[in-house]
């Protein structure tokens, strides 16, 4: 026995060593990914004349786009790309750090009340805009929903998190379930109001919970700002979410400061998701589907897992946004419903494997 919980040290080892080989792989399939991306749709641009277009800037090539294609690159594919890297990164970063943090393989931003929040900030602003909000409605014009967004998720995030504080100290198991406890509230609020909205209403509300990137452009550079410094604020996690997961005793032993570690974790993972919810509306399941992937293809070590999982996000984003382009053409299919239906499955099939380590 010693003998072979030796040689699976030593497997391990070897396997967490070589999976940093993998980030350099993942990179390449993201821009191949980001290509295809660019040139699929209802005008159709070749990958390899999309990237010698933007090597013509640096005088490398020289570009034979036609004008009306050009319009169609920059104006609309590219900022929604942009976009649709940065929500990827924030969500798969922030669902790696809460996993980590709660230990718990279920657990994504949604659970500590981020998305419910900034949904019920965007209801509120929808439905009573015009009768309680109208001046905010004026000063803050076409960037009115996204502050909503924002503000909500943050809000919701702080009031979970001080729940959860005793004496000082915040308990992670404490903070899961007031998050699950304040969810439910705010979810009832929001069917509150959803049943007094008015038909138009109810048109915004319901094509803002299924998310999309058509909005992308200078409304959204702010949150694309916010969700890029709160993953930098992620990625330093790291080393000291894989002491956490020994157990935030050991982890404190150790030296972490666990207080500290937890609040950055909390805020820095309701700023990127709040800022993702503001800018795209609800997309779920890859904050949770992202960092499994990583796990399953490189291994535990946070190190890894916390970039492979944000490189693993935004590649699902980018393939879940063409699909949404161009599966109902020349409509436009919710980003959110295309990963609803990638992830649900997705989610039945890591409920029965854990199923079975349990019963094995």
């Amino acid at each position: 026995m010693a003998y072979l919980s030796l040689a699976k040290i030593r497997r391990r080892k070897k396997r967490d060593g070589a999976s940093y080989w993998l980030l350099p792989l993942l990179l390449v399939v993201l821009f191949i990914a980001i290509l295809l991306s660019l040139g699929i749709g209802g005008v159709s641009i070749p990958p390899l004349a999309s990237a010698g277009h933007f090597l013509s800037y640096l005088g490398l090539t020289h570009s034979d786009l036609q004008p009306q294609e050009i319009l169609i690159l920059e104006a609309v594919r590219l900022p929604r790309t942009a976009l649709g890297l940065a929500i990827g990164m924030a969500l798969g970063l922030s669902g790696a750090v809460m996993q980590s943090l709660f230990r718990n393989p279920l657990a994504d931003p949604g659970l500590i009340g981020v998305s419910s929040g900034a949904a019920l900030a965007v209801v509120c602003v929808i439905v009573l805009g015009d009768s309680l909000f109208a001046s905010f409605l004026e000063a803050t014009s076409s960037y009115s929903l996204p502050l909503a967004a924002f503000a909500g998720s943050l809000a919701t995030t702080a009031l979970v998190y001080n729940l959860a504080r005793r004496q000082g100290a915040t308990d992670v198991a404490v903070m899961l379930l007031m998050g699950i406890a304040v969810n439910a509230i705010v979810g009832s609020f929001i069917g509150l109001l959803t049943y007094i909205a008015d038909d138009s209403e109810l048109r915004s509300l319901t094509f803002w919970s299924m998310g999309s990137l058509s909005g992308a452009g200078e409304a959204t550079w702010p949150s694309i700002g916010i969700m890029l410094f709160a993953s930098l604020l992620l990625l330093r996690l790291s080393g000291p979410l894989n002491l956490f997961l020994l157990g935030e005793t050991e982890a404190k032993h150790l030296g972490v400061a666990t207080e500290g570690i937890k609040r950055q974790a909390a805020l820095a993972a309701a700023c990127a998701t709040g800022a993702a919810v503001a800018a795209a509306g609800m997309i779920g399941f890859i904050g949770l589907i992202a960092p499994h992937l990583a796990r399953l293809i490189g291994g535990a070590d946070n190190r890894f897992v916390l970039p492979a999982a944000a490189l693993i996000g935004a590649l699902l984003i980018i393939l879940a946004d063409t699909i949404a382009r161009i599966v109902v053409l020349p409509a436009e299919l919710p980003i959110g419903l295309v990963t609803s239906f990638i992830g649900g499955p997705f989610f039945f099939a890591l409920l029965f494997r854990e199923f079975r380590k349990r019963r094995a």
